[in-house]
């Protein structure tokens, strides 16, 4: 780096949020601007490390320390090219990853790490701002034709790669718009969707054919797919939520999370006037501490909710590190959301035993009882604690507990696709037992990041460009990342 004391004279600094009464009254991105004079500073922070753990922290190998001299040496150009060669969206991750690279920061050993994650927006929307994004079709096209089923980020990230070897790429999408998980599972006021609008109309402008309200195996047979295209990637997600199987489950005002988030991005896209579930007024209770949790915290309270309550099994973690936590091991930290920040209960270690309703069939509340946690030889178990049984009165109640596969073994059976016997699909090195299919994304790995499906997206590219033309000129990851990646698949 051109100043090697920026780590000590500069501390991390953060873009200031908007007050929480404020932003509950509209579904804006809540961070104030960044003048370029704090990021420039925030820039001088990174060491330029021998080792750069950040590299391997990222699931996309983001080039970190050179974007980092880059934004130092005010060198926008320099930095957009360097970012883009590893992601193809970074205002998608520069606004949502919860930035796994910053965990691995050398300086957050004893010091706060470096705010790349900050960095990585302000250089993707500096560069927009100066034209230095621009539609970039291949130059020859090579003939043939793939179809991408999905479009949340893992199925753009592998269009986007196949598109740029030059094959003619469709992507079908069965919702009216595209952006998967993007657009009708992250909130507004994390994701504004113009955000996603520009990327789609750039990909457009490249060559890449977008066919929405076509759902595959319903609107359009899966044997005509496999006809038309020489190569097929399922990028369908992980959409079968984790039920909460528990006396009460169906009672009215018992919703699976995506329900309400999705219904509500709709509302704001102008695809439906008017939420039919809403928390205003109500009693609601989250069940489950994740991100998508913490989502329907801030979209109930944006609705108007009287109460707000997070239920997580697991004990409420530490401020700091621990001993058995180290660098540059994923922090198992309290985590404060924004949506907490605007007013809600957090309650841990409770189990959740019924759901409580009246005459009508409808949510009235929630037995639950408070657990302690014990290792038994090395494996994390809990005890329910006599006494603690009681009822948490709620009208809405919220299940973010995470999902269990793609669930829709039809579609995969009509590609060809063998499914495993809990019903996920088979996989190697992304493909499948069709060899004309090709898995990407949630679907294949398991519910994970966004960060992870870009990153599942461009390596299962390179593999369908290699099925298409006998090798590929596409970026990849080098052969032990492989290495782990049978190995996981095989266990």
């Amino acid at each position: 780096m051109s100043t090697k004391d920026g780590f000590i004279k500069y501390n991390r600094e953060a873009p200031a949020s908007r007050d929480p009464q404020t932003r509950l009254g509209d579904y804006q991105e809540i961070y104030t601007p960044f003048s370029e004079k704090q990021l420039h500073q925030q820039a001088a922070r990174c060491m330029d490390c021998g080792v750069p753990f950040c590299h391997h922290g990222c699931p996309l190998g983001n080039v970190i320390p050179e974007f980092n001299e880059a934004v130092y040496q005010k060198n926008w150009l320099q930095a957009i090219r360097i970012l883009k060669s590893t992601n193809n969206f970074p205002e998608f991750t520069g606004r949502i990853c919860p930035a796994p690279c910053e965990a691995s920061c050398v300086l957050g050993i004893n010091k706060d790490p470096v705010t790349i994650e900050l960095i990585e927006k302000n250089i993707v929307e500096t560069a927009y701002k100066l034209g230095l994004i621009t539609p970039s079709p291949p130059k020859k096209r090579t003939g043939k034709r793939v179809a991408v089923v999905g479009s949340g980020p893992a199925g753009l990230a592998a269009a986007d790669q196949l598109n740029q070897a030059g094959h003619e790429v469709s992507i079908f999408e069965k919702n009216a718009k595209v952006g998967g998980l993007l657009r009708y599972g992250i909130p507004d006021f994390k994701l504004e969707k113009w955000v996603i609008d520009r990327r789609i109309a750039l990909m457009e402008e490249e060559g890449i054919h977008f066919i929405t309200q076509t759902e595959i195996g319903i609107t359009l047979p899966a044997e005509e797919v496999l006809k038309n295209f020489d190569a097929v990637v399922l990028c369908i997600g992980a959409q079968q939520p984790r039920a909460l199987n528990i006396p009460g489950s169906s009672l009215k005002g018992v919703h699976f999370a995506m329900e309400f988030l999705a219904q509500q991005n709709q509302v704001i896209g102008g695809e439906t006037k008017k939420n039919q579930l809403t928390a205003a007024g109500k009693n609601v209770l989250v069940i489950g501490g994740g991100d998508t949790g913490s989502d329907c915290i801030g979209t109930s309270r944006r609705h108007g909710a009287t109460q707000v309550t997070q239920l997580e099994l697991l004990p409420k973690p530490p401020i700091k590190r621990t001993t058995a936590n180290p660098w540059p091991e994923w922090p198992m930290t309290l985590q404060t959301s924004s949506s907490h920040e605007e007013g809600a209960e957090r309650i841990f270690s409770v189990l959740t035993k019924k759901f409580v309703g009246n005459e009508k069939g409808e949510l009235t509340g929630m037995i639950l009882v408070d657990i302690t946690w014990k290792d038994a030889g090395g494996r994390m178990t809990y005890e329910v604690l006599e006494g603690t049984e009681r009822l948490l009165p709620c009208d809405l109640a919220f299940l973010a507990i995470g999902y269990v596969g793609p669930g829709q073994t039809d579609l995969l059976s009509s590609f060809g696709v063998d499914l495993l016997e809990n019903q996920l699909p088979k996989s190697k090195q992304y493909a499948s037992s069709n060899p004309k299919v090709f898995l990407a994304g949630d679907m294949r790995r398991g519910q994970s990041l966004v960060v992870w499906a870009i990153s599942e997206g461009r390596e299962a590219a390179v593999k369908v460009d290699t099925y298409l033309m006998g090798n590929s000129t596409l970026p990849q990851k080098d052969a032990s990342y492989f290495e782990v990646e049978e190995q996981r698949e095989q266990a």
